[in-house]
């Protein structure tokens, strides 16, 4: 069975064997614990009979075999005999602390007292000519039986410790080796692109000596394909290897973005910026790296538009001033609730030739490159999606003073959530 295609499969089999392995230990354990207090009673029946068989004895004379034997033989489970009034007679394996005085024992033996008679009923011994004597023999559990009684409950937890870690380990095993795949596949393509590149970038040096064509409107736009070509293959280039970060200006950069995709896309989809930066705002970054997000996730928003709607990209800073904010919003079919949080994962696509790499490339250039996050702000079946950027920024000296300024007029700060 292969485990990455069938994993919700594979779980329940784990869990499934961990559970019986947890209640079959738990069952067997009982058992002997079940049996440990039977011998145990046994064994303080037999004690009892020994030291009634004694106090019957007529004369003065020990006898030394059973008493050395029999009663002191037990040495692991704690007793106390009392009379028919309740009173404590003697005790035997009740620890005390050292130096205790006597009234400090005679409390513990109370209290021992009352635990054993809410744990196991007493032996009743009877003793003398005329039977008329009565006494009772109180116990309870040795340390053994405690022991065996919690040990299926610690069991449990270092299987279910176990379990987890089986289960981090497979899914580290699982990212590691899918992000090893994707970075393969990213400089593979690379790799491959370069060739056709280099081609169409001597064509167009050859349709610029061309009288008929050097003049036309064509080239201008195709030089812009090649050399955006060029950027995509230094992208896939630059994926599994530590990019240099720039400081840009981030409201510069969206802006440029959304100019090159403006002729590329549906002329029924409008992109609309909204910018409450300042001028000076700035942010470390690789800049192609983040084009690629803004593009893929606009891109996505085209798709889930059907090519008719608006797009709004808002650029706002967070209260602390210390990080900024990117949503860009769509008016397109939304993205349902129980698959929000799959959307980044490798391999998980709604389209019929998606290959489910962009958001989970975006999720990476993100949050492994720029040390930022990106997730789905708010999404509406047949509303529209929000997904927001946060990035750290980079801060001029007295910038903050400005922004306090402007954050009087400027409703659109808010905490990173």
């Amino acid at each position: 069975m292969n485990i990455y295609q069938h994993k919700s499969e594979f779980k329940i089999v784990i869990f499934s064997l961990a559970l019986v392995i947890g209640l079959a230990s738990l069952y067997y354990t009982n058992s002997l614990v079940n049996k440990l207090v039977e011998r145990e009673k046994e064994q303080i029946e037999l004690y009892a009979a020994a030291l009634r068989y004694t106090l019957d004895i007529e004369n003065d004379q020990p006898l030394t075999f059973i008493y050395q034997e029999i009663i002191l033989s037990n040495k692991s489970i704690p007793v106390i005999s009392t009379d028919i009034d309740g009173n404590i007679l003697s005790q035997k394996n009740i620890r005390f602390p050292k130096n205790a005085s006597e009234e400090e024992k005679q409390r513990i033996l109370e209290n021992e007292l009352e635990v054993m008679k809410e744990e196991n009923p007493p032996i009743v011994m009877v003793f003398g000519q005329n039977k008329e004597n009565r006494n009772f023999i109180y116990y309870r559990n040795s340390y053994l039986i405690y022991q065996l009684r919690y040990y299926p409950y610690a069991q449990l937890s270092v299987i279910a410790i176990f379990g987890f870690l089986t289960y981090m380990a497979f899914n580290y095993s699982r990212k590691a080796e899918q992000n090893r795949v994707w970075i393969g596949l990213a400089k593979e393509t690379a790799h491959q692109l370069g060739t056709p590149i280099s081609s169409l970038m001597a064509w167009v040096e050859y349709l610029r000596d061309d009288d008929l064509l050097k003049h036309s409107e064509v080239l201008p736009e195709l030089e812009k394909d090649v050399k955006r070509l060029e950027m995509i293959t230094a992208r896939f280039s630059n994926i599994g290897s530590k990019p240099a970060l720039h400081s840009e200006d981030v409201h510069g950069v969206v802006k440029g973005i959304v100019s090159y995709l403006r002729p590329r896309i549906s002329n029924k989809v409008d992109i609309h910026i909204i910018n409450y930066l300042l001028p000076e705002t700035q942010v470390k970054m690789n800049r192609y790296l983040f084009e690629w997000v803004v593009e893929n996730l606009c891109k996505n928003a085209v798709d889930a538009m059907n090519s008719v709607g608006s797009i709004e990209i808002k650029l706002k800073i967070t209260a602390n001033h210390r990080k900024i904010i990117i949503d860009i919003s769509d008016t397109g079919k939304g993205i349902q609730k129980s698959k929000i949080k799959k959307v980044f994962e490798p391999g998980y696509t709604t389209k019929k030739r998606g290959w489910g790499l962009g958001l989970t490339l975006a999720k990476r250039i993100i949050e492994d490159y720029h040390g930022g996050k990106i997730f789905v702000k708010s999404s509406e079946p047949n509303k529209g999606s929000k997904f927001r950027i946060v990035l750290n920024q980079e801060t001029p000296e007295g910038i903050f003073k400005k922004y306090e300024i402007v954050n009087k007029l400027n409703p659109f700060t808010e905490q990173v959530q």
